[in-house]
C-alpha cells in the first residue's frame, strides 16, 4: 500500500497534483476533514482491501483546526502506519496572482485581502510543510514540468529531494533577473551579434552553439560551474531551499547565454538528482 497525503498552500496546485496522482492509478480523496484521517487510513489497510495506491487530499479550508493535523499524523506514524507527504507550494506573489485572476476569495482572508489570508495560511501550514517528503514548488512550473515531476517520485520512483532548479539566460541590456539565486556574466566570450550570419539566430540554433562553444574559454567556464554546483547545491538542499535561479547573463541575452544555459542544462538534466527546468528570458526580444 503506498499512501501519500496531498496538502499545501491554496492557489498551489494540490487539485492538479491529484488529478495526476488519479492518472498514474491512484485512489484519490479530497477535503476530508482532519478527524477523519485515522478511520480512513484504517478502512484502506484492511486486508480485505484491493487498493493498492491511495490519495488524500487535506485542504485548509475543509477544518477549522487544520493547525491539529501535523499532531494527528505524527500519531499515525508512532502507531504504525506509513505515508508520505506531498506538499504543494508557491510563492507569494504567483498565489496572489492566481487569486486575483480567478477572482476566487482566499479561504482565510475574512476581510477580503488576499494577501492576509496567504500569509495567514503559511504560518498554519508551517509544521506540516516542514514534515513532508516532498514539497513541489509551482510558482513557475508549467503542467506539464509538474506532471514530470509526479511521474519522477510516484511511477519512477526516483530519489528526490525538495529542490527546483531553473537555468535562465538573460541580456544585461533588460536587467538582472529579479529572482536570480546565482548570476553568472558570459560576456568574457566573443559575441555571435557582430558575425552576419550569426546574428539573427539564437543559442537555440546549431551553428551558434558551434561558434560559442569552439572557444576553450567556454568549456572551462562550464566545468568550473558544474563543479561549484555539484558542491553548493547539496548545501542549498541541507539548508531547506527548495528554489533555485540560476542566472546565466550576457549583453542581449540571445546567442553566447542561451547556448550556456543550454548547456548547464544538459549536464544537470543527465544527472537527474533535481527537478530542473530551462528558461529563455530574453530571447524572443525584438530590441536586442
Amino acid at each position: 500500500m503506498r499512501f501519500v497525503i496531498v496538502t499545501g498552500m491554496s492557489g498551489g496546485g494540490k487539485r492538479t497534483a491529484l488529478k495526476m496522482l488519479e492518472d498514474i492509478g491512484f485512489y484519490c480523496v479530497d477535503n476530508l476533514p482532519v478527524s477523519l484521517i485515522e478511520k480512513f487510513a484504517e478502512l484502506i489497510i484492511m486486508p480485505s482491501s484491493e487498493i493498492t495506491k491511495v490519495a488524500l487530499g487535506l485542504d485548509v479550508r475543509s477544518d477549522r483546526s487544520f493547525t491539529e493535523t501535523t499532531h494527528i499524523l505524527r500519531q499515525l506514524r508512532e502507531k504504525g502506519y506509513k505515508f508520505e507527504i506531498l506538499f504543494m507550494d508557491a510563492d507569494e506573489n504567483a498565489l496572489i496572482k492566481r487569486y486575483k485572476e480567478t477572482r476566487r476569495v482566499h479561504p482565510l482572508a475574512a476581510d477580503g485581502r488576499v494577501e492576509d489570508g496567504v500569509r495567514k495560511e503559511r504560518q498554519v501550514l508551517e509544521g506540516i510543510r516542514k514534515s513532508a517528503d516532498y514539497v513541489i514548488d509551482t510558482s513557475n512550473l508549467l503542467t506539464r514540468e509538474l506532471k514530470e515531476e509526479i511521474d519522477r517520485i510516484f511511477v519512477r520512483n526516483e530519489e528526490y529531494n525538495s529542490l527546483m532548479i531553473t537555468v535562465m539566460s538573460f541580456g544585461f541590456k533588460h536587467g538582472i533577473p529579479a529572482d536570480a539565486d546565482l548570476v553568472f556574466d558570459v560576456r568574457f566570450l566573443p559575441n555571435p551579434f557582430y558575425i552576419e550570419e550569426l546574428k539573427p539566430k539564437t543559442g537555440n540554433d546549431k551553428e551558434v552553439q558551434d561558434y560559442v562553444m569552439s572557444f576553450p574559454e567556454a568549456g572551462t567556464f562550464l566545468d568550473k560551474l558544474d563543479d561549484m554546483l555539484q558542491f553548493l547545491v547539496p548545501n542549498y538542499v541541507k539548508e531547506g531551499k527548495y528554489r533555485l535561479v540560476i542566472a546565466i547573463g550576457c549583453t542581449g541575452g540571445k546567442h553566447r547565454s542561451v547556448t550556456l544555459a543550454n548547456e548547464l542544462y544538459g549536464r544537470m538534466k543527465v544527472q537527474g538528482h533535481y527537478g530542473i527546468k530551462l528558461y529563455h528570458r530574453d530571447v524572443g526580444n525584438q530590441s536586442t
